[in-house]
């Protein structure tokens, strides 16, 4: 872990004080600099797989409930 790296981008770059610096996790501290990385977006192929493996059903109705 970079820590004089990552408390250069809080303390100096977003202006954090320590307080707020020291209670970011370093996924927030991240997320607030803008650098996070991206998400691949869910394909064709992967929603078919969800699909098939998670149907959706309808549940029995037991006594008038779900």
């Amino acid at each position: 872990m970079d820590w004089p790296g990552l408390m250069r981008l809080g303390l100096g770059v977003l202006r954090l004080s320590p307080d707020a610096f020291w209670a970011l996790t370093p996924a927030e501290l991240m997320l607030m600099s803008g650098h996070t990385p991206g998400a691949v977006p869910m394909g064709q192929a992967r929603l078919a797989q969800i699909l098939a493996e998670f149907p959706d059903v309808p549940q029995e109705v037991t006594n008038g409930r779900l």
